[in-house]
């Protein structure tokens, strides 16, 4: 069965990082596309970074290229998400989210291009 299966984050204090994960199974490591995504309470689900597997190419929206950095392991089929000098901003369920196909610079900040998706890891950063 194809599944996302995400670990990591809790409460964090202001300035702190932390590393999220997102393994993934029953798929062809090669073959998927790989976003993460947060979403605070009552707001939209926005991307964070995406993984472009025939590229090898890990991609972030403007906003977000200065304190987040993912990183994918391909022996562990395991996608890591690195967040640094956190705030309060941050607070927000962080999803990862898969689809079997290569994904664009643009469409790959797209909720609507996956169809996979981790079940969430709350960060919520606070003192």
């Amino acid at each position: 069965q194809a599944r996302l299966v995400q670990s990591g984050g809790g409460l964090v204090q202001p300035g702190g990082s932390l590393r999220l994960s997102c393994a993934a199974s029953g798929f062809t490591w090669d073959d998927l596309a790989i976003g993460w995504f947060r979403q605070a309470p009552g707001k939209e689900r926005v991307a964070v970074s995406c993984f472009n597997p025939s590229l090898g190419a890990i991609y972030y929206p403007p906003s977000m290229k200065d304190r987040f950095t993912a990183r994918s392991n391909r022996d562990e089929s395991t996608i890591y998400l690195h967040i640094d000098n956190l705030n309060p901003d941050d607070s927000a369920t962080y999803y990862c989210a898969g689809v079997l196909r290569d994904v664009n610079y643009f469409d790959c900040f797209d909720v609507n291009e996956y169809l996979y998706w981790g079940q969430g890891s709350q960060v919520t950063v606070s003192s």
